[in-house]
């Protein structure tokens, strides 16, 4: 009588392990996911930073325009919009007169601001804002180099 009962028993309990697998592998797979979208928040974060500190570079040896600079910026990091890029140089005005083309400025700050980050977690989507950016260097040539591998 015996062999008669494990049959039935193991009927109750056919598909068991699918819907155990199952429930433990949404929740895996959603960790998983969560962890590779916070590590593509991080890496925007980085690239952020490194973009003003790409301009403020630019703004400092090259005699290039704030439009050209916030491309260049732009093409480093596409989730960025001009909207979002501020270049002002020190003292203010002085890049104003096209003659003297930022002669008397003594230092650029380059900002980065108002950058959201989408997530693609499945349940969960997340819009993250990252911090603001700042990055201030001081003149260097400022107006004399127009070639190189920083300015093209």
């Amino acid at each position: 009588m015996s062999p008669i009962r494990a049959p039935r028993a193991r009927s109750r309990q056919s598909g068991a392990a699918a819907i155990e697998f199952a429930l433990v592998a949404s929740i895996f797979f959603m960790l998983l996911i969560g962890i590779a979208e916070f590590s593509r928040v991080l890496f925007y974060w980085n690239t952020a930073g490194e973009a003003t500190r790409l301009g403020a570079r630019i703004a400092v040896v090259c005699d290039v325009t704030d439009t050209a600079i916030k491309d260049r910026m732009t093409l480093l990091m596409p989730l960025l919009q001009a909207s979002n890029i501020q270049v002002a140089y020190e003292p203010s005005g002085c890049d104003a007169d096209a003659g003297t083309a930022r002669n008397s400025c003594r230092s650029v700050t380059v900002s980065v601001a108002n950058v959201t980050v989408k997530t693609l977690i499945p349940v969960v989507p997340i819009t993250v804002s990252l911090p603001p950016f700042t990055t201030t260097l001081p003149r260097e040539s400022l107006d004399s180099s127009t070639g190189g591998n920083i300015c093209n």
